[in-house]
């Protein structure tokens, strides 16, 4: 509850100061879900028209250039 609560009041400040026009809400859950920091967090994503010149698949592509990190890694 209180990460949602955080959530809610951190959203309304984006909302207020940076007027985005949508938002990604996610969280990661397990290996299978993609998470790789093992420690339970959310992302929230400002988004506005235009940021991406196709916004479908959300948070995942947000940063393409920073989509696939974990292959430097291997």
């Amino acid at each position: 509850m209180a990460m949602l609560k955080l959530l809610d009041e951190v959203k309304a400040m984006l909302d207020r100061e940076h007027k985005p026009d949508g938002d990604n809400i996610g969280v990661n859950n397990g290996l299978a879900a993609g998470q790789t920091v093992m420690h339970l967090h959310m992302h929230l994503i400002p988004r506005y028209s235009g940021d991406r010149a196709d916004p479908r698949g959300g948070v995942r592509w947000v940063l393409p250039d920073n989509a696939a990190y974990w292959k430097a890694e291997n």
